[in-house]
């Protein structure tokens, strides 16, 4: 491990969502204000939503631990369930059993805890992590415990937390009544390129790092641009940097260690044969012999085609139509060199079946 190797005290960039990790980013900070208030107003429903990997979990775990002395909290993430589970799980998170599937008897035993509960003057905060996967006849099964009230304050707090999905099931017209109960609703947005340096560094002091800069400017660059700035992609990558680093017996991340690291994770290289295009002459297929420019299927859906007269071979290209000399990627040319192998083979089948009589001559392509 590389943590004795570059002083960490723990793993900075795990997969777990350990809330003494939290960066408070700007946005993140807004949703967190967001349902604290909505927490203490008693506004009953809360929706916070945005895409995977933004650290809607880690904010949650942390919002939980900011009310653990002075509310009872459940923590739900199982929610790809029927009504029933989705109340066994409930009540599960409350330290009471239920041995039958009696969805009266589970309800009525909800509402007697909720009632100790606030007899105890104490909130009772229900969280539903990827609430995207609820199905609506769940959804419904949780706007009726909504539903417990006394005549000046709701008796529970939800908090929805999911991605767009959820936003996209709320939408529905047979939502209308859990989504008027909505009564906030915030998000997150990727963190900016001066956030993802802070990120990173906020989580390598919280993880006991105390020397100077472990990344490069001109990494720290590259990582942003290649994360988007979502912290989970943030930290899978730093993680694959440092073990490199250490491996490397290298003590600052630079460009070539982190351009190492994007070639590892390019997940292009991995996929099957039939996911780098279609078979020769079939639909969407390249056709290597219409005209004088060859046009290949790479990668990342980039459109690269060797220049007619060119004397770089498969260094002078073009890339989405834009002429240039830079060399290809090693992912790009290996796209490139099984593309063009895929079309001789084809095109040795056309020169045999017209040799045999079974294609007539022509431009050496089926149209």
């Amino acid at each position: 491990m590389f943590l004795s190797y570059y002083g960490l005290r723990e793993q900075p960039f795990g997969v777990t969502p350990d809330p003494r990790f939290l960066y408070l980013s700007p946005a993140h900070r807004e949703a967190l204000a967001s349902m604290v208030y909505g927490i203490e107003a008693g506004r009953g429903f809360i929706g916070l939503i945005a895409p995977p990997g933004m650290g809607k979990s880690t904010l949650l775990f942390h919002l939980l631990e900011k009310f653990r002395s002075s509310a009872r909290t459940a923590f739900l993430f199982q929610t790809q369930c029927n009504s029933r589970e989705f109340m066994r799980f409930l009540l599960a998170e409350l330290g009471y059993e239920c041995d039958d599937n009696d969805f009266v008897r589970m309800h009525e035993e909800f509402n007697k805890r909720l009632l100790q509960e606030a007899r105890a003057g104490n909130r009772f905060i229900v969280v539903i992590d990827e609430a995207q996967n609820l199905e609506p006849s769940v959804l419904e099964t949780v706007r009726l415990l909504s539903d417990f009230e006394t005549p000046r304050a709701k008796l529970m707090q939800i908090i929805l937390a999911g991605q767009p999905e959820l936003a996209d099931k709320l939408a529905r017209p047979g939502m209308i009544q859990l989504r008027q109960r909505v009564s906030l609703i915030t998000g997150l947005k990727p963190l900016s390129f001066e956030e993802t340096n802070k990120y990173i560094q906020h989580r390598l002091r919280a993880a006991g790092y105390q020397g100077g800069p472990i990344f490069s400017p001109e990494a720290l660059q590259r990582i942003f641009d290649f994360t988007a700035g979502i912290p989970r992609n943030i930290n899978n990558f730093c993680f694959n940097c440092l073990s490199l680093g250490c491996a490397l017996q290298q003590r600052v991340i630079d460009t070539e260690i982190v351009d190492e690291v994007i070639a590892d994770l390019d997940i292009a290289q991995h996929v099957s044969q039939a996911q780098h295009g279609s078979p020769a002459y079939g639909p969407g297929a390249a056709q290597i012999f219409a005209g004088d420019t060859v046009t290949v299927t790479a990668p990342l859906h980039e459109a690269v085609e060797q220049i007619p007269g060119s004397n770089g071979g498969v260094g002078a290209y073009r890339r989405n139509g834009h002429k240039t000399q830079q060399p290809l990627s090693p992912t790009e040319a290996r796209a490139y060199m099984q593309q063009i192998a895929t079309q001789l083979q084809g095109f040795s089948r056309v020169v045999s079946d017209v040799a045999s009589g079974r294609k007539s001559p022509g431009n050496g392509v089926d149209s």
